[in-house]
């Protein structure tokens, strides 16, 4: 059994700065959790920590406003260079995100389900950043080489106090914006023949669907809990936490295998008439 709550687990990845460390460290912690749920008597206790309010990062990539990022233009090795470093980013996000809303909400009671799903995004979000760094490395580069979106933390520190807000913008939000994209991305590297990032970015699309559907269901559970209809709660905290409106083309098939209908997103977009 470990010594550690699964809250001081999520504490160690989130204060862990290196990005391959990190993620040796989170899909260590993941196995562990996964291998005490299967073993009776081996429970690992939730326990209470306190994550930091942003997580450790590496020296580099840099870290710039987002109008200040060089746009990616994905004709060139450089450019999907640029586009895979990006992904790394998101992922590295991603994996910190997960661990946070572990160690971040403990205050409020939730069944052991609800564990299970952000550890096993952790861990997949984890496998994600090293397909990519991978690929960067097999093209001559790496994560840190080139700068990098600074705000991507920030729906992060606007919901810490908010756990139904957390769910509403970061993964079915931010990650489902990934569902929209991705099927292009994926295109891009198959125009260019690059085998190994088609692969790796085929795994990240199927996986990110269960990790949307994660963050659909537990909102609609605790809609459920209070006695609330999730569609105004959605757009209402959307609205008050997500800085812009939601911009089409959206995946509608992939979103509503997340759970997520047409009618929460839609009525969020600048020219938004909601459905009849």
């Amino acid at each position: 059994m470990s010594a550690k709550t699964l809250a001081e687990m999520a504490v160690e990845v989130l204060s862990t700065k290196d990005g391959r460390t990190k993620t040796a460290l989170s899909r260590t912690h993941a196995a562990s959790w996964a291998a005490a749920r299967g073993a009776a008597g081996r429970d690992i206790p939730l326990g209470h920590a306190a994550p930091p309010q942003r997580p450790a990062r590496p020296d580099r990539p840099e870290l710039l406003d987002p109008s200040d990022v060089p746009r990616r233009r994905p004709g060139s090795d450089k450019g999907r260079i640029a586009m895979l470093h990006a992904v790394a980013h998101i992922e590295l996000n991603a994996v910190d995100l997960h661990w946070d809303i572990i160690a971040r909400y403990t205050d409020t009671p939730m069944p052991i389900g609800f564990y299970d799903d952000w550890v096993k995004s952790a861990d997949e979000e984890s496998k994600h950043f090293n397909l990519i760094c991978d690929c960067l490395e097999e093209m001559g580069s790496h994560y840190g080489a080139l700068p990098a979106h600074a705000g991507m933390w920030r729906a992060a520190e606007d919901t810490a106090g908010d756990l139904m807000g957390r769910l509403a913008v970061v993964p079915m939000v931010l990650e489902a914006r990934g569902l929209d994209v991705t099927p292009g991305m994926i295109a891009i590297f198959e125009r260019a023949g690059a085998t190994r990032a088609v692969e790796a970015m085929q795994v990240i699309y199927a996986e990110e669907v269960h990790h949307v559907a994660y963050g659909s269901k537990w909102f609609h559970f605790l809609c459920g809990r209070h006695d609330l209809d999730p569609k105004p709660v959605f757009h209402d905290l959307v609205r008050r936490y997500f800085h812009g409106a939601l911009k089409p083309p959206f995946n509608e098939e992939k979103r509503a295998e997340a759970g997520i209908p047409p009618d929460f997103y839609w009525p969020l977009t600048e020219s938004a008439t909601t459905p009849g």
